[in-house]
């Protein structure tokens, strides 16, 4: 089905993109995943192409382009190429929001020309060890002192933070303060800041996660983002975002599926015969193409939807939930088709089954994607 909710203008940029990560990044995924992390070099390098930070006003160098479309063309492409890194979507679908809309003027003086320059590396920490998609568990803590506040705690699963140079960082704040979450950004290097270990996946080995930890470390005023009780539902309000950012991925992926399965099922035979006519997979691949339409069309909705401000918390849950589900079942089909072949490293397929998987479980389990979009309903 075509698609009708893109201009000439984000296509010109889809072009750009594609040349650029054909170029840049697709030979350097082995290295990468070997290293466990994206060179910094590749992120400056896709910061001078109008890469990163492109949403920022352009008095702090970017280019004021707040249309998630550009943002969903990136991220498109970044699934085709095969790139890996999580840094583009991160950066700015996730955490650049937060300096868009929350930060002061001074703030955003400070900080949005080196992200935008990529000479800035931003991550932004929720999860830990006894708090992941429930953010209301939070235990970090953060102690109102003279002229700022007192951090204490640790965080896990932080993507990109390791390479880290700003964090924000979530921590409840005092009774006397509403006792809610606070957003605080913290420097690497600060004292007390200790980046832990970079943590070991089973998938997404290019992309750096990190423990971060936290002793005693006196954030100023200065680098609080918004009022201090008012934390949780910031990130409320930018977690639909985020969410849908993920279905973006995952029908571009579930899309890859498919379109591997179908060329693979023409040119491999068995039995005197392409293993794509045998009537079991022939039908399989049917019912995929089918899920894979409908996918596509209700995200194209909820990007528009999010252009015009009206994307729901339940409707980008339902997005996230519903399409990651597609997007590991696809790429399981097409490992399954591709027989053997499938789990060999040497086959893309193969990393990108081991990659998806996290999908259903980061930026909020599909369990609690179910449930918000239970609770929408009124049960």
């Amino acid at each position: 089905m075509k698609r009708t909710i893109f201009e000439p203008e984000h296509e010109q940029f889809r072009e750009s993109v594609h040349a650029f990560l054909l170029k840049e990044a697709v030979p350097q995924t082995k290295r990468w995943e070997e290293r466990g992390e994206v060179d910094r070099d590749f992120w400056t390098a896709a910061a001078e192409q109008g890469m990163v930070g492109f949403a920022a006003p352009e008095e702090y160098g970017g280019a004021g382009l707040r249309d998630f479309r550009f943002n969903a063309v990136l991220n498109e492409e970044v699934v085709r190429t095969g790139t890996v890194g999580d840094g583009f979507s991160l950066t700015n679908d996730i955490v650049l929001p937060y300096f868009l809309d929350i930060a002061t003027e001074e703030q955003q003086g400070r900080w949005l020309p080196g992200i935008v320059s990529g000479d800035i590396a931003i991550a932004i920490a929720m999860s830990e060890p006894g708090a992941g998609s429930d953010l209301r568990a939070i235990k970090t803590a953060a102690v109102k002192v003279a002229d700022g506040w007192k951090l204490n705690g640790s965080k896990t699963f932080i993507t990109r933070g390791i390479q880290a140079d700003l964090v924000i960082v979530a921590a409840r704040v005092p009774e006397d303060f509403g006792g809610g979450l606070g957003l605080f950004v913290v420097t690497a290097g600060h004292d007390g800041f200790v980046k832990g270990r970079k943590l070991e996946k089973i998938g997404r080995k290019a992309q750096d996660t990190a423990e971060l930890f936290f002793e005693d470390v006196i954030v100023p005023d200065s680098d609080v983002l918004g009022e201090p009780e008012k934390g949780l539902s910031l990130m409320m309000g930018n977690l639909a975002q985020e969410r849908l950012s993920m279905a973006v991925v995952a029908v571009a992926n579930a899309e890859f599926a498919l379109e591997t399965s179908v060329s693979y099922g023409l040119e491999r035979k068995a039995f005197g015969q392409p293993v794509g006519s045998f009537q079991a997979n022939r039908f399989t691949l049917a019912e995929l193409a089918t899920q894979v339409s409908i996918a596509r069309v209700y995200v194209d909705r909820c990007i528009e939807a999010q252009n015009a401000g009206e994307l729901t918390a339940a409707e980008a849950a339902g997005a996230k939930f519903w399409t990651t589900e597609l997007e590991f079942s696809a790429l399981d089909t097409c490992l399954q088709l591709h027989g053997g072949y499938g789990y060999m490293e040497e086959y893309d397929i193969a990393r990108r089954w081991r990659d998806a998987r996290v999908q259903r479980i980061y930026g909020g389990t599909n369990e609690i994607m179910r449930e918000i979009v239970g609770r929408s309903l009124g049960l």
